[in-house]
């Protein structure tokens, strides 16, 4: 426990461990601005040292990071090839769901070209992939991106389950699909802001099925990857919908499939609510306690994607800010970070890898959502 003397106190610093007065007595919380009228206390108490585990945070690089959030530094340019592949999905996707949705379309080999293509690049680029799903700014949010967001996500954590290659393809195929039955479901109802009448709610619950019905009845594909679209919305403990599925009674894909579906809801636009930071998302999706999503394929999910997951942008202990790059999977709180500002504030030029597992001083203090910086906001 460090003591600071209240004389080098001063308003607006701040801490990355609560400050305490004595004791267990806490002057502020972790990341609370110290005020005026805090030391204003302590001086009127007589109070003259405070202690804290932590140390104070410097706003240097979050200021030189305001100065260039919405420059092209938050995607390195040797990243545009993977942009450009996952552009182009979405637009693939698109012109597939339009077709579907003008009851057009009754073949699947477009669909199948995707996913195989996506499962190439993903086999060689996982990492690069996943951080486009946090970095959603770049595209407009539409059915198409939650569609090839949500078979990342859930080709990434098959893997990780270790699924036959046939399998992974089927699971991949189930999650890229597994809500065309929204396609039916009338766009005012879809794209209100405002809370659900019953009846609203109640066509947006008829999805799934109509999902399954158009995968196995139209397109012509297997059960495994029609019953994707018809269990997503099951839970683990028996309280989904359409049939209130428990547990393995639910199939593998539907419930990794739910959980895919559930984080990139989280980390995307949405038109009733902000997106969620993935360190956030991801607390939200882990805190589950069994209710929604299964412990076996959660437990892969955090395997994956880490309690940071790729691409998030962290702020350090010694106020160096950088992108989560990769992470261990022994060590999820100390992943590879590579910096974008040093602790003066600098920009880095080039490529500088911090690998925390073995940078035993430096630590994560927070995530930051890039879009909030310079706002006050994390």
């Amino acid at each position: 426990m460090k003591t600071i003397k209240v004389s080098n106190l001063h308003p607006g610093m701040k801490f990355d461990q609560p400050v305490f007065i004595e004791g267990d007595n806490v002057l502020v919380p972790a990341g609370v601005v110290i005020k005026d009228k805090d030391i204003e206390r302590l001086s009127r108490w007589d109070i003259e040292e405070v202690f804290t585990e932590g140390s104070e945070i410097v706003e240097a690089a979050a200021e030189a990071a305001a100065k260039f959030k919405d420059s092209p530094a938050w995607l390195p340019p040797r990243e545009e090839k993977y942009l450009k592949i996952y552009r182009s999905a979405v637009e693939k996707v698109d012109a597939i769901f339009q077709d579907i949705a003008d009851e057009t379309y009754l073949h699947h080999e477009p669909i199948d070209s995707v996913v195989k293509e996506m499962l190439d690049v993903l086999r060689q680029s996982k990492n690069e992939m996943i951080q486009l799903i946090l970095l959603g700014e770049w595209v407009e949010r539409r059915l198409s991106v939650s569609a090839v967001n949500c078979m990342i996500i859930s080709a990434v954590i098959g893997n990780t389950m270790k699924l036959a290659s046939h399998r992974l393809l089927q699971l991949a195929t189930g999650a890229l699909m597994h809500d065309v039955g929204m396609l039916k479901v009338e766009k005012g109802i879809l794209e209100k802001q405002g809370k659900l009448s019953g009846e609203e709610l109640t066509k947006i619950r008829t999805h799934p099925v109509m999902g399954y019905q158009s995968i196995s009845r139209d397109m012509k594909y297997p059960e495994d990857i029609a019953l994707v679209a018809l269990q997503h919305h099951e839970h683990w403990d028996g309280r989904g919908y359409p049939r209130s599925l428990k547990g393995e009674d639910i199939t593998l894909f539907a419930r990794v499939v739910t959980v895919a579906d559930a984080y990139e809801a989280m980390v995307s636009e949405r038109p009733y609510r902000n997106s969620m930071i993935g360190y956030s998302a991801m607390k939200n999706v882990l805190s589950d306690n069994g209710r929604h999503f299964d412990p076996r394929v959660l437990k892969a999910f955090l395997e994956s994607m880490g309690v940071f997951p790729i691409g998030s942008i962290v702020q350090l202990n010694n106020s160096s800010i950088g992108r989560v790059s990769e992470n261990h999977t022994e060590a999820p709180l100390r992943p590879k970070v590579e910096l974008l500002i040093d602790e003066f504030g600098t920009q880095i030029e080039g490529v500088e890898i911090l690998d925390l597992l073995s940078k035993k001083n430096l630590f994560i203090v927070r995530a930051i959502d890039p879009k909030m910086i310079g706002e006050g906001e994390e």
